[in-house]
This record gives structure tokens, sequence and C-alpha cells, in this order.
């Protein structure tokens, strides 16, 4: 097919080298310009711009989409067949839909109607699933409402977080973008609407999601320790100020343990989470510190007993 592809991120790099190798024409490559990065705020360039450039195709960065009539002339101008969309991070306009005859084509890390928007695969370990997978579909004027084209699945790991889970689902949905790309021009697929009553949504994170609430089981600050990688992370405060949790375990005690208060045990570190449960800190990082084991945070500050986490946090970005 003659192809545009729209990308960003790490995410889009192994759909555009799978549709290349798969023998596409990709004629252009449309990513959000370049951002300041690192410490010393450097303009880097996005990771799809660097695949496109390697691949010697033309790469366009424009600031706004939606109005832009150069941008639109440019893509009008190279009547693709379909535009590929995967992580682009732009709403893609009614205009550039309705160019190419086989749609926009996206894919998106989760199974479809769950978790529609920005973070799907940080929400889908943070909620406790399973069982994750890609979607590829047609675009619509919705957020990620559009008709379904094809579906895989992957189970997620106890030990996974986004950071481990994100680059198997990349590559899943390589496979998965070219399939769909087949089975279009064999006209062997069939979109089905999605169910709407079966939606769930991904929002965009911030940072305020990574503070941990103790109320919640430790099941399920755990989940969302794993999901919120690498950022925002899970923190909380101690005496005053932040102590981020970079790996948790539940655990099992014979005492209940209120909510966000500390306990040690054998050099472990407990704190009282909902329903009775228990969370067991393994690796923590107190403000202006290095990561250290939970073993060592004991040893060094010597919570007291019945002292709590949670007190006097500030939230800042």
């Amino acid at each position: 097919m003659n192809l545009i592809f729209c990308g960003t991120p790490q995410f889009a790099v192994p759909t555009l080298q799978a549709v290349v190798d798969a023998g596409h024409t990709v004629r252009l490559v449309v990513t959000q310009p370049d951002r300041p990065s690192g410490r010393g705020l450097e303009l880097a360039a996005p990771p799809l711009k660097r695949l496109a450039q390697k691949l010697a195709v033309p790469v366009t960065q424009p600031d706004k989409i939606k109005d832009n009539l150069e941008f639109r002339a440019r893509l009008e101008e190279i009547k693709p067949d379909a535009i590929v969309v995967v992580g682009y991070g732009r709403i893609i306009p009614q205009w550039m839909i309705d160019i190419p005859p086989h749609g926009n084509l996206n894919l998106h890390a989760s199974l479809l109607p769950r978790y529609r928007g920005a973070a799907p695969v940080q929400w889908a370990i943070a909620m406790g699933e399973a069982v994750s997978g890609v979607t590829t579909m047609r675009i619509d004027a919705g957020l990620d409402t559009g008709p379904i084209l094809l579906q895989r699945e992957m189970p997620i790991a106890p030990e996974d977080t986004a950071e481990t889970l994100a680059p198997r689902l990349a590559a899943l949905g390589a496979i998965l973008m070219v399939e769909t790309l087949r089975g279009l021009q064999a006209g062997e697929i069939t979109p089905r609407p999605q169910d709407n009553s079966r939606a769930s949504l991904a929002p965009m994170l911030k940072k305020e999601d990574g503070l941990i609430d103790f109320h919640r089981t430790a099941v399920e600050i755990c989940n969302r320790l794993r999901g919120f990688q690498p950022w925002p992370g899970a923190f909380t405060a101690f005496r005053g100020k932040n102590l981020n949790l970079w790996a948790a375990q539940p655990a099992a005690m014979h005492d209940a343990v209120p909510p966000a208060e500390m306990k040690v045990e054998d050099d472990r570190l407990l704190v009282g989470c909902g329903q009775g449960t228990v969370l067991e800190p393994l690796t923590v990082q107190p403000e202006g510190k290095k990561r250290m084991p939970a073993r060592d945070f004991v040893h060094g500050y010597h919570p007291n007993p019945g002292e709590q986490l949670g007190q006097q946090l500030a939230i800042s970005d």
C-alpha cells in the first residue's frame, strides 16, 4: 500500500519497521516536534523520527494539524491508501479521516473497548488485569471508539510493569498492523462496532495518580505501583519528606495494622493498608537519597512504633 505513518514514541517504532519490511511504501512520517530533554534540556528527536531518518523516509513535524492548510495539501497530494496512526498524540481531524479509502488505522494497546485513552498499558496493570492485548481500529471522531479490525491478546505477568509490558505489546501490535493491512487489501476484514457498554477509560496520567492511598488494599497498591512506572511512580511521605516506593509486595500478618501505620519485624518494613491487608515495601527512595532496600531504610531511619506514612505531603511536578 501507499501509506502515511503518524506516530511519536518508542511504542510506534516496531510498527513502522514492520510495515516497511512488509513491502509497503511509507511516503511520509508525521511526528511531533522535537522537545527539550535531559538535564541540559537539549532538543531531542522523537523515537519515530529517528527511525524514519534511518529508513530515509520524509518526516514532517507540524505544531498543529487541524487547521493547517499546508499540511492538509501535502497529505492530499500523496493520496495514501491508508494512514497508520500509532501513539501520535494528537486528535485526528475529520478532513484527515476522510482522505484515504482504507481510513486512518490506529494501533491501540488494549483490547478495545476496554481502556480507551492515552495510558491503556499503565491502567490495565494498575487495575489488576491478567490479560491485555492490542487492537487495530478505524479512527472515527470519538476517543478510541472506531470499529475494530483485528485484536490479539497477551497475558500480563504478575511481575510486569508498564515498562516491561509495553515493548511486548508494541512488538505484537507491529505484527497485527501488517496483518490488518494485508487483510484490508484482500477484502478479508469486516470492521465490527465496539460495544460501548463494555467500555472503560485510561486517561492520561497525572502526578497525583502516584500518591499512595493506604486505605486501598495492599494488592491494589502493588498493582498501581507496577502500572505507574516509570512515571508518576508510587510515593508517600515520611517525616514530612517524599518517599518513593519502587518495589513492594503484599505481606501476611497476624496482628491488624491501621492504614499507613508502620511496623518493623525482623528488619522488614510493614505498612497497614485497607481491609486489614499489609504492604511490605522492598525498595524505597527517601527524598534526596538513592534507592535502597527497605532493610537499609529501617536501619538508617528507625521508624518509631505507630509512626505513619503519608503525613504532610506536597505534590509537585
